[in-house]
């Protein structure tokens, strides 16, 4: 055996490590379905072979009536025609058991995973989701808590095709144990060749997966209503349908080429496995042509054979699906023993509330993991309650990276940050984040109802009207809100049937709403107006500065009409602090804020 072979066997007895665990969720989604489906398995592979039993002691008392055609019919003949019925019948309702309870535990199973991998990602750093290898990971995890659906199926499956296995194996041993180890000898091949080539499978699944993720983007990228305008301005249509056509053909052809070997090797391995059945087969009719054994038994025996050779061609073929769906099976469970590296310490303590002494940033650097130029270095900054801070800068400067510093969604790299004198590190993470409320230029438009849009900033209030009109009236979204068919329980979006889409402004005072409805001790506004026209970005900074009156707050923008209004505004190049000042210092200092400042007011004039 080759290196290579050894290693795809050795990654297949590891894969087997990942079952118990899938297992132990699926008894964890629904122990009543499983115990019932087992319990219908094990009876349903009992039937086989009682019912040869049963026919073989009929057709005996048939020719036996035959044969002395002078004495009397059995009564008992009778008996054995009901119990062949009622096996039959048996074996009928067994089946559609199984498949009722295959079809709740398949239910149970998905929504059980799902509802892990969205709890489980829900923990993880968000660096863990700017990472392209984690995302791959992150895709497969998903499709396998659907895919491997048919693994649990084989699992059922396994279990009754040992028992019945077991039942014909003692009645063949009972008879001739070299038939049923000549039986084995034949498949044996074909059980190796069917692994080698599922192995075979699951390595090019994989080595393909980012190209279906390309796939996929490709696809909504040209059905999408966002990209259609462009797309059809650009003619950008044709390109991307050949883009789409050259990766397919090649996903395409890489499982033609695995069809065909797997195809030519599946045929030979048939033929051996037909070979170890009809072998068998003639011996025994051999035998019964030589008046060793009945006719009924000859029945008994032909449908043992035909039974265990079936068994153990399918349990060698399901046992080599399970094993090598496990390897499927290892990104789901790597996935679940991704730790976060920013979680909440032991005996962390609540934020304050309220704040008394503010953020200070203390010598605070920060780089991307597998990056090594720095986004920020030596940033020394402190926000003071009731102050606000506007953060001006050139993209790329780290404006957004310090809003996720300040709100724990990153650590620093070295430096720290402190709240009250105290490390963020030592505060519980969820109740420093209610005490932060963010609205980010990328900011989620969910498609859901006007109500659950602002009702997402602080879910205990998801149900409070007034408190919820109250955050979309400080917002100016109730403006909107008189203009929609079903005001709160308007659907939102075009993704659902009565969905009303909204302008990019009017999604913006929605998920202004909610940044008020949190109640929040810090706002922070990140690029919050870039979809608004002049005015109303006055209104909502004019608005902003009344309702932050007390608080603490920080601000992003480009638009120094608004940045005025700040207490200070911090200019920020290449990850430090250049200039920082009140408006009047900074312009009349004449650096880098007052350049920026003329640049811009110049396109006004």
């Amino acid at each position: 055996m080759s290196p290579a072979e050894q290693k795809t066997w050795r990654d297949r007895a590891a894969a087997l490590r990942n079952i118990p665990p899938v297992l132990k969720l699926l008894w964890q989604s629904g122990p009543g379905e499983v115990t019932g489906e087992m319990i219908g398995r094990v009876l349903a592979a009992l039937v086989p072979i009682a019912t040869l039993g049963v026919a073989k002691t009929i057709i005996d008392i048939v020719v036996g009536k035959i044969t002395h055609p002078a004495e009397s019919l059995p009564t008992a003949i009778w008996f054995w025609l009901v119990l062949e019925f009622s096996l039959a019948a048996a074996g009928s309702i067994f089946g559609r058991l199984i498949g009722y309870f295959d079809g709740r535990i398949a239910d149970n199973f998905s929504a059980e995973v799902s509802v892990r991998i969205m709890q489980h990602a829900a923990t993880l750093d968000l660096t863990s989701f700017e990472d392209p290898v984690f995302y791959d990971k992150l895709e497969r995890a998903r499709v396998q808590a659907t895919d491997r659906i048919s693994m649990l199926n084989a699992i059922g499956n396994l279990v009754q095709q040992f028992v019945t296995l077991a039942s014909f194996a003692i009645a063949l041993f009972a008879y001739n144990p070299l038939l049923f180890f000549f039986l084995v000898i034949c498949v044996v091949p074909s059980f190796l060749g069917e692994s080698h080539f599922a192995f075979l499978g699951y390595s090019l699944a994989y080595s393909l997966t980012p190209l279906r993720r390309e796939l996929d983007y490709l696809r909504v990228l040209g059905t999408s209503r966002e990209s259609a305008k462009e797309l059809k301005i650009f003619g950008l249509a044709p390109w991307l349908r050949e883009r789409f056509s050259g990766i397919t053909d090649h996903v395409i052809n890489e499982n033609r080429k695995m069809a065909r070997r797997r195809l030519g090797w599946g045929m030979v391995f048939g033929i051996l496995g037909s070979l170890g059945y009809y072998g068998a087969y003639a011996y025994v009719v051999l035998q019964a042509l030589q008046g060793k054994i009945s006719i009924g038994y000859l029945q008994f025996l032909v449908g043992t054979i035909g039974g265990t050779s079936t068994q153990i061609a399918s349990l060698f073929s399901t046992f080599s699906s399970i094993a090598d769906q496990s390897l499927f099976l290892t990104d789901l469970i790597e996935f679940f023993a991704m730790k976060p590296r920013i979680q909440t310490a032991t005996n962390a303590i609540p934020a304050p509330r309220p704040i008394r002494a503010g953020f200070d940033f203390q010598k605070v650097c920060f780089h991307y993991p597998g990056v090594e130029r720095l986004v920020l270095r030596d940033l020394n900054l402190r926000l003071e309650p009731g102050e606000r801070i506007a953060l001006v800068g050139a993209n790329g400067q780290g404006k957004t990276t310090l809003v996720k510093l300040l709100t724990r969604l990153y650590d620093p790299t070295s430096g720290r940050i402190l709240l009250d004198g105290v490390d963020l590190r030592e505060y519980d993470i969820d109740s420093l984040q209610r005490e932060i409320g963010v609205i980010f230029q990328d900011f989620v438009r969910f498609d859901m109802a006007a109500r659950a849009n602002i009702g997402v900033g602080r879910l205990e209030h998801m149900e409070n009207e007034s408190r919820i009109r109250e955050a979309a009236g400080k917002s100016r979204a109730d403006e909107i809100l008189t203009k929609l068919p079903g005001n709160l329980d308007q659907m939102l979006g075009r993704r659902f049937e009565g969905g009303v889409d909204l302008s990019g402004g009017e999604w913006q005072k929605f998920a202004l709403a909610r940044a008020y409805l949190r109640d929040a001790q810090v706002l922070v506004l990140d690029e919050p107006t870039a979809a608004l026209d002049a005015i109303a970005e006055y209104e909502v900074f004019k608005r902003f500065s009344e309702l932050t009156e007390g608080r603490m707050a920080l601000l992003i923008s480009h638009r120094f009409s608004t940045v005025r209004m700040a207490d200070l505004i911090v200019v920020l190049e290449g990850g430090a602090i250049r200039e920082q000042g009140t408006h009047q210092q900074l312009m009349a200092l004449g650096g880098r804020y007052a350049e920026m400042f003329e640049l811009q007011a110049a396109n006004y004039r």
